[in-house]
């Protein structure tokens, strides 16, 4: 079989390589630059430039054609500019997830297919299998079987044919198992250091990359107090389930008389709920974090401590438009509801929850109280270790 891999330059997509090859594949390795800018990323954070030469020492090392497709317009488009967009709108986006839906899966899966693969691999902690129904095939995203680095995650807007086309030669891996591989091998890759940055583009100091287009701009930072009127729980009753599910999935709603002005910010678009750092806010026992922002009106509302009120919610709500099954033999009908366990960020421990479909979306409702539930995020379900859908949470 003719695979084409997507190599980083780490030493996971090294190791998926060195595997594929070793299994008797004819392997490509393919490099996705995808950024031209260097001014944000961090000095010490190797540029694409080092991950190309290491993707091609790699290449070297195994005897395979390599080459460097050139994707940064594309990447600018999908997922740059939608990303200044999404948090100009005062919400959240998860790049990595876009990166795989509308880059690895998408440009790159075309051109690896034009140059005759029949398959594409990337080094990510997942698996993926099928099975036999009707005469049709149905494709299955299974989590890593890593628990401590799992990222069918950040695969979960992919669909039916992108998973028929894919591999993850180190899904049944650990990562100390393909760094001892990558030693035994002789790959250069073997001990280097995990990129934390953006999907393709290395560590980027966030506000000063939203800065690029987000104009800095000074607003009031206002503490909501965890005993505020807001939290009184006052008992209620519902005409319908549904009443109850848009009930406890809508945000707190504040202004700023509902709590005190403590300090300013540089920008109510620069942040995110849950977030702590670059608060800049003394005085308090325990940390504070940031519980709403109205970029409308250029306010963010704080809380202290992690337990506070305004950063729990039990339920969320995604708009059908946004709801994508990876499944579609699975999905809801109208009225219908699944027991899943669902994760709301990359990392997160699955949570016991319920799926509802309705005419407008999804409505999940959680075992517990969520902390940090952030518009733009995705929410991702599971039944047992399969990715059966996701969502943006709105």
């Amino acid at each position: 079989m003719k695979v084409v891999v997507g190599l980083s330059g780490g030493v996971d997509s090294s190791v998926a390589a060195y595997l594929l090859q070793q299994q008797g594949h004819e392997v490509i390795g393919l490099f996705m630059k995808n950024w031209n800018d260097s001014e944000f990323t961090l000095e010490d954070e190797c540029p694409w430039v080092e991950d190309s030469n290491d993707a091609l020492l790699i290449a070297q090392k195994l005897n395979i054609p390599y080459q460097v497709i050139d994707l940064s317009d594309i990447y600018k488009e999908r997922i740059v500019d939608y990303m200044f967009h999404e948090y100009e709108s005062g919400r959240t986006p998860n790049p990595d997830v876009l990166c795989n839906r509308e880059i690895k899966f998408d440009i790159f899966l075309e051109t690896a297919l034009s140059l005759g693969a029949d398959k594409v691999a990337t080094g990510h902690y997942a698996r993926v299998n099928s099975f036999m129904e009707k005469d049709q095939t149905i494709y299955k995203l299974l989590a890593g079987i890593y628990q401590n680095k799992d990222q069918s995650y950040f695969l979960c807007q992919l669909n039916q044919y992108q998973l028929s086309k894919a591999l993850f030669p180190i899904g049944n891996l650990t990562k100390p198992e393909v760094r001892q591989i990558a030693s035994k091998a002789g790959l250069i890759t073997a001990n280097k250091k995990d990129s934390q940055g953006l999907c393709f583009i290395g560590k980027i100091r966030l506000p000063d990359f939203l800065q690029q287009k987000l104009k800095p701009k000074k607003g009031k930072l206002v503490e909501i107090f965890s005993d505020s009127h807001k939290y009184e729980k006052e008992e209620r009753l519902f005409t319908s389930k549904k009443e109850e599910l848009i009930y406890l999935s809508t945000p707190q709603q504040y202004t700023e008389e509902d709590g005190k002005v403590i300090g300013e910010h540089s920008g109510a678009h620069y942040f995110t709920i849950g977030q702590r750092k670059g608060l800049g806010i003394g005085g308090h026992i325990e940390p504070c974090f940031v519980i709403d922002t109205d970029v409308s009106n250029n306010v963010i509302y704080v809380g202290e401590g992690k337990n506070h009120p305004g950063l729990l919610r039990k339920a969320l709500f995604i708009s059908q438009k946004e709801v994508h099954w990876i499944r579609e033999d699975l999905k809801l009908k109208m009225g219908g509801q699944m027991q899943v366990k669902v994760r709301i960020r990359y990392r997160q421990a699955l949570q016991n929850a319920v799926l509802y479909q309705y005419e407008e979306g999804i409505f999940i409702e959680f075992e517990n109280l969520q902390s940090a539930i952030t518009r733009g995020q995705f929410a991702a379900w599971y039944t047992d270790d399969e990715l059966i859908g996701s969502g943006v949470i709105s």
